[in-house]
């Protein structure tokens, strides 16, 4: 199935690009997109993922829903589903 990626601030230069499309099995998590993503981009290792679950600092989203509200990194993805994700916000 096919779900759309946003990314972010720092991410989307990490990627190189600020959407993608990507297919993904039918039974995917967002945590097992997040495991490709840092596996794919040298930019992005160690940075999504501590010990399976999303780093807290960050904002994953799932159709505009902040992921934590649902089942964090095991939360499961139809085709179709836009996931956003978020760089640490810094600012005073």
């Amino acid at each position: 199935m096919e779900i759309d990626l946003r990314f972010f601030a720092t991410f989307r230069e990490a990627v190189g690009e600020k959407e993608r499309t990507r297919t993904v099995d039918d039974d995917a998590t967002v945590g097992d997109v997040l495991t490709a993503l840092e596996s794919e981009y040298d930019g992005l290792e160690g940075r999504l993922l501590a010990d399976g679950t999303i780093r807290p600092q960050l904002s994953v989203l799932k159709n505009g829903r902040n992921v934590v509200h649902m089942a964090g990194a095991e939360t499961r993805l139809n085709a179709g589903d836009v996931v956003s994700v978020f760089p640490p916000v810094a600012g005073g």
